[in-house]
């Protein structure tokens, strides 16, 4: 009979190839999206020149990431790493980093470069302060290591930042969440409250917690991606410690852009400001903080800004 196969029931499916649906997979990152959006547009097209046109982008391009297009692992359109095949290996000799040690250790305020003439005068050989260097770096040489492990963190986080003037604002929701915070006092009681806005849809969220801590931060960043399934792209704060370390490693785990505004310059994150200024105004004094108990705050995520715990919802302009 019609319909049947050998009297079992038969399943079709479809795969179609570079579904722009796909693209939401979290898994993939911004770049990969866009040029799965260059795939399916030329899938519906059938023109790679139009396609070429519409996104901006040289035929080398196109033809480059088509070519390694595979629609059914998606993960064929991420930038593969540049890391060269070929690395510098180790060159010190266990001998010469025997050797090494020994001086560094007898001679521990001396550099790389009196250690290289004195080891050539002991031991006849010539060696290179590069290696000398390695070794230290190796073993921790170093007269005062806690002090040298704080200068190396300290160089480390006065890298450059992405500051936001640099992005070019886009006109979607979850394009740009814009952070900030709210210090707040009560019968000698000290309160922080973050807050966040999407500065597209001006969809707004703050919670109190008892200090400003990263860990703090992270939790709430952990809830407004909650909040807004996933979609966010972009977040904007200050340079305040409470947006580092933890905060920075779970923006790095959730694949989110960080945009700093300059040091000084509140004109750089007016909505948020906005915000703030509103929650305050509008809800801290109209709201009489006198009826509730600070007090009565027990950990240290515990929300009791209003008589309903979350404050979530569009931000009042006016």
């Amino acid at each position: 009979m019609k319909g049947r196969y050998n009297g079992a029931y038969m399943n079709a499916t479809n795969v179609l190839p570079g579904a722009i649906s796909l693209a939401s997979i979290p898994v993939l990152s911004q770049e990969a999206k866009k040029r799965l959006k260059w795939m399916d547009y030329c899938r519906r097209c059938q023109n790679t020149s139009k396609t070429c046109r519409y996104f901006g982008i040289s035929r080398k391009t196109f033809y480059y990431w088509k070519r390694r297009y595979n629609p059914y692992h998606l993960e064929s359109l991420e930038a593969r790493s540049k890391r060269p095949k070929n690395t510098r290996q180790w060159q010190v000799s266990r001998q010469e980093e025997f050797r090494i040690i020994r001086l560094r250790k007898q001679y521990i305020r001396y550099g790389k470069e009196k250690l290289r003439v004195l080891y050539r005068q002991l031991y006849g050989e010539p060696v290179s302060s590069w290696k000398i260097q390695r070794v230290i770096e190796k073993h921790n040489l170093y007269r005062l290591p806690c002090k040298t492990l704080n200068l190396r963190k300290k160089r480390r986080l006065n890298q450059e930042k992405k500051r936001i003037t640099e992005l070019k604002k886009e006109a979607r929701q979850g394009f740009l969440i814009a952070f900030d915070g709210l210090t707040l006092y009560r019968n000698g009681i000290k309160r922080y409250v973050f807050t966040a806005l999407d500065i597209y849809s001006k969809i707004a969220f703050a919670r109190m917690y008892k200090s400003k801590s990263s860990k703090n931060a992270t939790d709430f960043l952990k809830r407004m991606h909650y909040l807004l399934d996933g979609k966010i792209e972009n977040i904007q704060t200050d340079n305040g410690s409470e947006f580092a370390k933890y905060f920075r490693e779970a923006i790095e785990k959730l694949n989110i852009s960080h945009y700093f505004s300059r040091p000084k310059t509140p004109q750089d994150n007016p909505f948020d400001e906005r915000f703030n200024r509103t929650l305050k105004e509008e809800y801290y004094v109209r709201h009489r903080m006198s009826n509730i108990r600070m007090s009565n705050i027990v950990d240290e995520t515990t929300e009791i800004m209003v008589p309903v715990p979350i404050i979530w919802g569009r931000a009042s302009g006016h």
